[in-house]
């Protein structure tokens, strides 16, 4: 993560970073801790646009901002809308997302997921993405901003 987050420093758009108070505070808010990858990440800078500004391929949001994908998604917290376990991460172009599966862990990480809206909430279509919050960040960092889970025609 140490290279990554430099990286981001040095060529992207990054928030100042959130404190422990407020770190401790969103984990209150949302009933799950941050795996070592998001804390790093969130401790380092409170959210990232990658690429550029504004219009962001990849706008990382802040802690504030990370709500339950079916609320960002379909507009309300009720099960038929989708899982709880599932949330926004990072928002991309054409009101999709990239989310996080705070339900499941591997290696003590949450993997990532595609949140394509027209396919929401169907776990065949929201496919696995990345193993962690630090191989989406690798990906997403070497694309040149396109969503590298998709074939070459992907948009940016």
């Amino acid at each position: 993560m140490r290279e990554l987050l430099a990286e981001i420093s040095r060529h992207h758009f990054p928030n100042p970073p959130a404190t422990p108070a407020e770190i401790e505070a969103f984990e209150q808010r949302v009933g799950w801790r941050l795996d070592p990858d998001l804390r790093a990440f969130y401790l380092h800078c409170d959210g990232a646009e990658l690429f550029r500004k504004p219009d962001s391929p990849f706008r990382i949001r802040p802690l504030s901002k990370i709500i339950r994908a079916r609320v960002a998604i379909r507009g309300l917290d009720d099960d038929s809308r989708g899982p709880a376990s599932w949330y926004a991460l990072c928002a991309l172009h054409d009101s999709n997302y990239v989310l996080l599966d705070v339900g499941t862990q591997e290696d003590g990480r949450y993997p990532i997921l595609d949140g394509y809206r027209e396919a929401f909430p169907n776990p065949h279509e929201c496919k696995r993405i990345a193993g962690s919050f630090s191989e989406f960040l690798t990906g997403a960092l070497r694309s040149h901003g396109r969503w590298f889970w998709l074939a070459d025609d992907a948009p940016e």
